[in-house]
């Protein structure tokens, strides 16, 4: 049996973790950090040019079609480097759902200036008054032509640059509608929001704005739709927290080789040995539950046992090996002209994303208790 990744899908990583790293060093994440909004513009189109930001979108719209795995390996290589680009917003909540569920219509006009990286897509799945994204708080009301969306959306990725944002909101018979909302539209109020990563967000205030037919994504079965969006969104996120973790443990390993204490390099120490190999153990979990889910959700078999454990690790690991790297490297972990502390933030930023690890334990029991083990 065969666990090495496809070729294909090994490839898109290599290629990935090449531009990135030649791209982004310490000196030019510090430059684009003091733009506004903080996006590398030169980057993004390094990834259009050798087509990674069509590696999920199909082939008849100048993508690669290679499928969901093969985007959760770019998104571990843009957690690698801390990469400030939309790839998660625009690829994975934006252009990911539309190639599944999309009309003709709304793939012919986007699926192929995303993957060109002319447009930028999103979701809004956050909500202040909701902590459950399959339940939201934004309503729909029905209208001759469609629906008027009215409420407001928290932490919308990349949302002051998307052209537009997948909104779900829920209708006047419980159902769930999702509709693409032009962010040019009349009703629509866009705020920047600060995040501790630095990544550009948005605060969405929908005041009575107009959606059609044509706008909706799913048709009558935006549930399920929104529930697959969730889960593959979900486990994009593991594959990123991987990628963040993976490579904080990485650059405190070289650090324990280099820094030289007591005449011998702190690396040599009992103490640095037991605190990094447990922060090692945490992060093979991570991976081992992130491709699990990743590949589950890729082949279309259930997986909504293994996206919950992947979140746990993806909170669990990530919180505890990023401050595990940060407290062996001592002062220096702290310091932001060290690179370090980005690894730390973005890891503590995904992982409220995620929802905290006894938050996962509770949900993942519930289910537990409701359909029994699950079977993997």
């Amino acid at each position: 049996m065969n666990f090495q990744f496809a070729d294909e899908d090994r490839e898109v990583a290599e290629l990935a973790r090449k531009i990135l790293e030649d791209k982004l060093g310490n000196d030019r994440l510090k430059e684009i950090e003091a733009l506004d909004p903080v996006f590398d513009a030169e980057t993004w189109s390094a990834l259009a040019e050798t087509n990674l930001l069509g590696v999920a979108i199909p082939e008849e719209f100048g993508g690669m079609d290679l499928g969901f795995f093969a985007l959760c390996l770019l998104c571990q290589e843009v957690g690698r480097s801390v990469a400030p680009v939309p790839v998660y917003a625009s690829l994975v909540l934006g252009a990911l759902p539309l190639a599944r569920f999309g009309t003709p219509e709304q793939k012919e006009a986007w699926l192929a200036k995303v993957a060109s990286g002319e447009l930028i897509l999103s979701a809004a799945l956050c909500e202040l008054d909701s902590s459950d994204p399959l339940a939201p708080s934004t309503r729909a009301k029905s209208t001759e032509n469609g629906y008027r969306l009215s409420g407001e959306k928290s932490l919308v990725p990349a949302g002051g640059q998307a052209s537009h944002v997948l909104v779900p909101a829920t209708d006047e018979g419980g159902g769930i509608v999702l509709a693409w909302v032009d962010m040019a539209a009349p009703g629509v109020k866009c705020e920047p929001q600060v995040c501790s990563d630095r990544q550009p967000h948005a605060h969405l205030a929908l005041d009575g704005v107009e959606v059609s037919e044509s706008d909706l994504l799913g048709g009558a079965d935006g549930r399920n739709c929104l529930r697959w969006l969730v889960e593959h969104a979900s486990a994009a996120r593991c594959a990123m927290q991987l990628g963040v973790c993976e490579r904080a443990l990485e650059m405190t390993s070289e650090y324990g080789r280099e820094r030289v204490q007591f005449d011998r390099p702190i690396g040599s120490f009992q103490a640095f040995h037991q605190r990094a190999a447990d922060a090692f153990i945490m992060v093979e979990a991570l991976r081992l539950s992130a491709w699990e889910a990743a590949w589950l959700l890729s082949a279309e078999r259930p997986a909504s046992e293994a996206v919950a454990v992947a979140k746990y690790w993806a909170a669990e690991g990530g919180q505890f090996s990023a401050y595990a790297c940060q407290h062996l490297h001592g002062g220096i972990g702290i310091d932001v002209d060290y690179p370090l502390h980005r690894f730390f933030i973005w890891a503590t930023r995904i992982e409220h994303e995620l929802g905290s690890a006894p938050h996962q334990l509770e949900k993942l029991g519930a289910r537990i208790a409701e359909k029994g083990l699950p079977e993997f």
